[in-house]
């Protein structure tokens, strides 16, 4: 999966940002997932995020490596703190903190989790805030395809599974629909940007 990941053409070695914080390359990032987080759907679930976060950093011009570690890192805390959801994010913003990670980077984590009711800041906060439940409607959307394969999801697919409520209720809607409010993105726009990036990665999805 690293090999795959390669494409990126991230340098193994932690960088230097532009706001002089330190903001964990790729490698890096990755090998920290892997090292908190065993479950295999839960670290497809962070590269589906990264890639999600990538192609929007990309739309909005955005510094894609900084949004993709955001992606990639907003779950490092759940197995350790799936017991007491309301340290979920909190606990994963002080492991990078303490790492000396990019201080957007950790609030963007802190406050994806909309159990603390915190209000995203960042337009990279407010990104992943949406991100997260909507890669989730669009695996489970995959799932119930004949096929069970992303490459023939529609943008239309999503957006119908979107409207009932009955399926994959863990995805919140109310939370993916601020696309439209929080990133100026109609929802359409975001479904469509985020089903493109996954499809790139399907094969590390396994979708």
């Amino acid at each position: 999966m690293v090999g795959d990941r390669a494409r990126f053409g991230l340098k193994t070695r932690l960088m230097i940002h532009k706001n002089y914080s330190l903001v964990m390359i790729h490698e890096e990032a990755y090998n920290l997932l892997k090292d908190k987080v065993q479950n295999q759907n839960l670290i497809k679930h962070c590269i589906a995020a990264e890639a999600c976060m990538r192609a929007l950093a990309e739309f909005f011009d955005e510094d894609k490596e900084k949004w993709g570690i955001t992606g990639l890192l907003h779950d490092i805390d759940y197995e350790g703190t799936k017991n007491d959801p309301v340290k979920h994010s909190i606990v994963g913003a002080e492991i990078l903190e303490k790492l000396g990670i990019d201080k957007e980077i950790v609030e963007a984590v802190k406050t994806h989790n909309e159990i603390h009711e915190i209000v995203p800041q960042s337009k990279m906060a407010k990104a992943i805030y949406c991100v997260d439940p909507l890669t989730g409607l669009i695996v489970a959307s995959t799932l119930v395809l004949p096929s069970k394969k992303i490459v023939d999801l529609t943008v239309e697919n999503v957006l119908n599974r979107f409207k009932e409520k009955g399926f994959a209720k863990g995805a919140n809607r109310e939370i993916i629909a601020k696309c439209h409010i929080l990133l100026d993105l109609p929802l359409e726009n975001f479904v469509k940007i985020c089903l493109e990036a996954m499809k790139k990665i399907s094969n590390e999805l396994e979708l």
